[in-house]
């Protein structure tokens, strides 16, 4: 019982979104049968995030299954302050390319439908997001998962580096100032 319950309660953590169902028809002797596929978006809204695809006859059990394999394919991605990107990205998949840029507070989620719903459950407050080639919803959301999962936080470059993180971000004013001395 009490596995039941902690299974119950990691679960509520998670917010899911329904990005998209398509209806599918196979034709045979007695008419049409029909098929549905769900594309599921499920993420923590503190930088964990992930997608998942189920298909039945039914839209709840194809809902179910998209759910189930979006908590087993989760990413997680460094935020800044909590409420944005660290830096500007691109991300593609297959036709699908996406530009997924920072943005100062207040700006919202600035993004088309199926990024906005990866936002939204990822956490993000402040992005700017623009969808370029396919509007396919399961392209663009495997494009902005490309793109998410290369965004990097300055602890992850310096560590890398073998420096300090002072030593990869800098002070924003110091390096404006350096370079209006130096003219």
């Amino acid at each position: 019982m009490a596995r039941k319950d902690n299974r119950e309660e990691r679960d509520s953590e998670f917010v899911d979104k329904l990005v998209h169902i398509n209806r599918v028809a196979k034709v045979v002797k007695g008419g049409r049968r029909f098929g549905f596929a769900a594309l599921v978006v499920v993420g923590d809204q503190k930088g964990r995030v992930g997608f998942g695809h189920g298909k039945a006859r039914e839209v709840p059990e194809a809902i179910r299954k998209a759910t189930e394999s979006a908590k087993r394919n989760m990413l997680r991605v460094p935020l800044r302050e909590g409420r944005t990107l660290h830096h500007d990205i691109e991300g593609r998949h297959g036709a699908g390319r996406v530009v997924l840029r920072s943005a100062p507070p207040g700006t919202g989620i600035i993004a088309g439908g199926p990024m906005r719903a990866v936002f939204e459950t990822l956490g993000v407050q402040d992005v700017v997001a623009k969808s370029l080639g396919s509007s396919n919803p399961y392209n663009m959301v495997r494009a902005t998962f490309d793109a998410l999962s290369l965004e990097q936080s300055p602890r992850m470059v310096a560590s890398r580096r073998g420096k300090k993180v002072s030593d990869i971000v800098g002070r924003r004013s110091d390096g404006a100032g350096e370079a209006l001395a130096s003219e």
